[in-house]
């Protein structure tokens, strides 16, 4: 990869991760875990940018957040967020994203692939967070599920509808700016 398409792929991953702490401040507080934005961009993070982009974008936003920065829901930042009750969602994002950008890497990007991979992201997102928030609040497994996740997945699906037609949107513009780059590049340097 060249340095053109790197940095490309940087301001990409910076944007997105921009864009996972604006999704933080659209929450809806309803107990110990609120109805958050970002992860929907976490998801689009790993569609768009890949494994590695999207981990490094999702990296940044969380390291963003256990130094201090007010990028998690409702505006709150620091280390106590991630070792909190809602740690385990926060932290499940990187295997999440890792995992979905690995999906759309290795199969034919389509809708349904997408969605197949965002399903994946989100059980991992769950596995996470629940398994999190028993251990830190001691609630019954039932409790924890009915606290942790029952009332997200319809919220989920919606998102992942939405990240899929984003994704659909956008894809070919990050690829074909992507390709143009290096194109530009190789002509440079058979020019020379």
């Amino acid at each position: 990869m060249n340095t053109s398409i790197q940095l490309r792929m940087t301001v990409y991953a910076s944007l997105l991760a921009a864009l996972t702490a604006v999704g933080a401040y659209l929450y809806i507080p309803i107990g110990p875990v609120p109805i958050v934005l970002q992860n929907m961009f976490v998801l689009l993070s790993g569609l768009l940018l890949g494994s590695r982009w999207g981990l490094a974008s999702v990296g940044v936003y969380i390291l963003a957040g256990a130094c201090g920065l007010p990028v998690f829901a409702g505006g709150l930042g620091g280390i106590s967020r991630i070792v909190g009750p809602t740690g385990g969602y926060i932290l499940g994002y990187l295997p999440a994203v890792y995992v979905i950008g690995l999906i759309t890497e290795k199969i034919k990007q389509n809708m349904v692939f997408d969605v197949i991979a965002m399903i994946c992201g989100c059980i991992i997102i769950y596995a996470c967070g629940v398994t999190w928030l028993k251990v830190l609040t001691g609630m019954t497994l039932a409790k924890t599920f009915a606290v942790g996740m029952y009332p997200f997945l319809i919220g989920d699906a919606l998102k992942i509808a939405a990240a899929a037609a984003i994704a659909k949107s956008l894809r070919p513009v990050i690829m074909r700016n992507c390709n143009s780059l290096d194109t530009r590049t190789t002509m440079h340097k058979e020019e020379i």
